[in-house]
């Protein structure tokens, strides 16, 4: 993340497909630096949270399906935490924490801060109850409004407060990512929203066949405007001529890999991949199973018929790596597909689903992670996971842009993940 004091560009988040109603599109953009600026923007975050969680119960909200998932009121928690162990306890003078168990309960990977519950852990704290939670973000909200409201010096407090939105945004996405995650081990196929609908997208039949990209160009973000560290810094990076899907492949696409045994055939993988395939039992992509001879997928808006029509989902790098090498193409590096974003060749590049690419997350030439706790955030993930670019139907509006670095192991699935195709030209 960007310590700079930059405003946060931060809107509330679309609803998650017919979830709200149109009176909660607000802005939660600051329009300046001022202090009613950036209450507006804490009030709408904290609310698009509390939004999302709403359509689940209680129950619904302490079920950790899997170690790399965490139950909602977690979530809901960790932010507020974060909010007080990098915020009040630092800036605020006289506050007093709501519950100092709550560190121990709700900090996630911060070494510096302290200890923590495991992670695998987090659906056994049934108590604190969901209603308690809710007390505790209250206390919490109301410190950090009084502080935005009387800090003598709250230039200094922004950078904290932008990486605080931008964190709680990332977890807004992970609720639904989770939730449907542990809904899709229900075999009553329940619905986070029964109203959900996929985002519409562009017809790829009709999509122009694309723009050659090459030269030297400036990828990472370069600007005054918020970002995460791991964007930085802005640097030049050479592309050989290459020609990015305006596209994303589709159900109808992938459908077509898999009648033709990309499942079956060892030659497409790479060789972890295809562990993972005879491990896991992989012969489609996550939530997709055959019911009365038809596809269906578990989505938000539960077990719905695959359409072949829209970009594929639930899909691990290994599988996107497979599918480009039976396309005879490639899957784009995150410097080729920033570049084409930036130039908006892309069709649907942010809003549906995240799509992996080739590169390795790691530093960029000239990275330092922060100093302190909060350089614990990004930097020491650079290692074994890949990139992934754009966002998805999840992802919080205003959370978007083409410098945004997501990753994640290679065998992840339960992300909104797809894919695009790239092709180099000779």
């Amino acid at each position: 993340m960007s310590l700079s004091a930059a405003s946060p560009r931060v809107r509330l988040a679309d609803p998650p497909r017919s979830v709200a109603e149109d009176d909660v599109l607000a802005t939660a953009k600051p329009s300046g630096d001022s202090r009613q600026d950036w209450l507006n923007a804490f009030r709408a975050v904290r609310a698009e949270t509390e939004r999302r969680a709403a359509l689940l119960s209680a129950e619904d909200q302490v079920v950790q399906s899997m170690p790399d998932a965490s139950p909602t009121k977690w979530h809901r928690a960790h932010v507020t935490w974060f909010f007080e162990q990098f915020l009040l306890r630092s800036y605020a003078k006289d506050y007093r924490p709501f519950d100092e168990r709550f560190a121990y309960l709700y900090n996630s990977y911060y070494v510096s801060a302290g200890p923590r519950q495991a992670r695998p852990q987090r659906g056994l704290i049934t108590r604190p109850s969901a209603a308690e939670v809710a007390a505790y973000r209250a206390h919490v909200d109301a410190a950090v409004e009084q502080l935005i409201e009387i800090a003598p010096e709250f230039g200094q407090l922004m950078a904290i407060i932008g990486i605080g939105l931008n964190h709680e945004q990332q977890h807004q996405e992970l609720l639904l990512t989770d939730i449907l995650h542990a809904f899709s081990l229900n075999e009553t196929h329940p619905a986070y929203d029964p109203d959900w609908q996929w985002p519409q997208t562009k017809d790829a039949a009709a999509a122009a066949a694309g723009a050659t990209l090459a030269g030297i160009h400036t990828i990472g973000h370069n600007g005054d405007s918020f970002c995460f560290d791991n964007e930085q810094p802005a640097h030049q990076v050479a592309l050989r001529a290459v020609r990015l899907a305006p596209s994303l492949v589709t159900n109808g696409e992938w459908l077509d890999f898999m009648a033709d045994g990309g499942y079956t055939t060892p030659t497409l993988w790479l060789s972890d991949g295809f562990a993972a395939v005879e491990a896991q039992g992989w012969s489609s992509p996550g939530y997709w199973r055959n019911v009365d001879g038809a596809w269906h997928s578990m989505t938000l808006g539960g077990l719905r018929r695959v359409d072949p029509a829209k970009p594929v989902c639930h899909i691990s790098y290994y599988e996107a790596d497979a599918f480009a090498r039976w396309s005879g193409k490639d899957m784009p590096t995150e410097a080729e597909w920033e570049v084409a974003a930036k130039a908006g060749v892309l069709d649907d590049a942010f809003g549906v689903v995240w799509q992996w690419t080739r590169s390795a997350y790691c530093a960029y030439p000239g990275y330092r992670a922060a100093p302190g706790a909060l350089g614990e955030y990004n930097g020491k993930f650079m290692v074994n996971q890949m990139v992934l670019r754009g966002s998805s139907l999840a992802t919080p509006a205003g959370h978007s842009r083409p410098t945004y670095r997501n990753f994640f192991y290679p065998t992840a699935r339960w992300q909104f993940s797809g894919l695009r195709l790239s092709a180099y030209e000779h």
